[in-house]
């Protein structure tokens, strides 16, 4: 099983993952939405800006601070440093 970052130490199983996509959209918004009410959102933001969604396939929506090409690029296999949004300070 293969897990990927997605920023601040929080991990997703990479064989669980359907897609990463930006929350820009007005579709994607009333998705994260419809997962905050049905109690199937996971908020990995850390209080930071949501840049990417990612959707699962047990119907979990998961939000990340980092850019969906920053986790694509992960998935892949090409490790990336910290985001500047990562810094703990």
């Amino acid at each position: 099983m293969k897990l990927i970052n997605i920023g601040f130490g929080n991990m997703v199983s990479a064989g669980r993952l359907i897609a990463i996509i930006s929350p820009d959209s007005a579709p994607i918004k009333r998705m994260i939405q419809e997962a905050r009410d049905s109690g199937c959102l996971i908020d990995a933001t850390y209080g930071r800006r949501t840049r990417a969604v990612l959707i699962m396939d047990s119907d979990h929506i998961v939000l990340s601070a980092l850019q969906p090409e920053t986790v694509a690029g992960r998935l892949a296999g090409k490790e990336t440093g910290p985001e500047p949004e990562e810094d703990m300070e």
